[in-house]
């Protein structure tokens, strides 16, 4: 009997032939949106081998994530899926995320923010407007700094690899404390505190699980050089919102590049910050977008897919998320 690959999210006329093409034949595809009947529905959820999904707290009915019985695997093409409530699956069914799907574009947006800091561009196209050329203000070289990356899957291993091409150390922190990757020092979890001391740079790119939550506070700051650059590609709640605030405002030399904020809309409806970050000039600030380069959706869809292969071939899926590690 043929395997089914059910997508639970609709795709249009262009997705879906990279869908098939990334399959290679592997499954017969079927596409929960093209289905009104609830029977229909059910029949291909309980049938299901693989699901490919978005956010199934959208895409599936109330009563439909327990029609999931015989599934090897439920794949979300999100890189982040702390905000879909996973806990009304099975929890012997595996999870997985989209890790590291859209790592090479946040990479290079990790990058821009660090030189944009580190060069004082923002704050001295402020001044130029002012009138003023401060020709004689020193900016700073990355060259023979330290880079710590906290989570050392896809995209901190991408935004290593920029960092290294300009001549910095990389230190990084992964749940394992290990690396096949050349890095110059890794630690695990229980290591952090290691790390924050000497890193100048400290690009955040770890999934936000209960784990997670919080995990960068007052002390945690307290621990890097007055002068780092903090970089937040991956959830605002990684970060405490009050005690980064408050430390911004102490040292004014600190950076803080936010793209992944606290409130926001995909995730909670609306954009809001607490406190006034964007008054500050040692902010930088964009609006989570550092994978919206064209071309993400082609890409997402193909590693996604690449995964469920391994699933469909008896191999161990990339990037699952443990029933301890679900945020809903």
């Amino acid at each position: 009997m043929i395997d089914t690959l059910v997508v639970t999210f609709p795709q249009d006329a262009k997705g879906r032939p990279y869908i098939a093409d990334a399959l290679q034949g592997t499954a017969d595809v079927v596409y929960l949106a093209d289905l009104d009947d609830d029977q229909a529905r059910a029949a291909a959820l309980r049938n299901a081998t693989v699901l490919l999904a978005r956010n199934t707290a959208k895409e599936l009915r109330p009563h439909e994530p327990a029609l999931i019985e015989n599934a090897r695997l439920i794949q979300f093409i999100n890189a982040g899926v702390d905000f879909v409530p996973l806990k009304v699956f099975n929890p012997a069914i595996p999870i997985a995320s989209n890790g590291g799907a859209y790592a090479e574009p946040m990479a290079e947006h990790a990058l821009a923010m660090v030189l944009a800091a580190a060069k004082r561009l923002l704050v001295e196209h402020e001044a130029l407007r002012r009138g003023e050329f401060n020709q004689g203000k020193r900016n700073r070289s990355l060259a023979g700094g330290v880079c710590g990356i906290l989570g050392f899957g896809g995209i901190g291993l991408a935004t290593a690899r920029l960092m290294q091409a300009l001549g910095m150390k990389i230190h990084a922190i992964n749940r394992r404390g290990a690396s096949d990757e050349p890095v110059d020092w890794i630690g695990a979890p229980a290591d952090l505190d290691t790390m924050l001391a000497v890193a100048d740079v400290l690009v955040i790119c770890t999934p936000l699980t209960p784990a997670t939550l919080g995990w960068i506070g007052a002390r945690e700051l307290g621990l890097m050089k007055p002068d780092a650059i903090l970089v937040n590609l991956a959830r605002g709640e990684i970060v405490e919102e009050a005690a980064l605030f408050a430390h911004l405002q102490a040292h004014p030399k600190f950076y803080g590049c936010i793209d992944a904020w606290w409130i926001e809309p995909v995730r909670h409806g609306s954009f809001r910050m607490d406190y006034p970050f964007l008054t500050l000039p040692n902010v930088i600030g964009s609006p989570h977008n550092s994978a919206s380069v064209p071309g993400t959706g082609e890409t997402g869809l193909r590693r996604a897919v690449a995964n469920i292969r391994r699933a469909l071939a008896g191999e161990t899926p990339l990037y699952l998320v443990g029933p301890d590690e679900r945020m809903m």
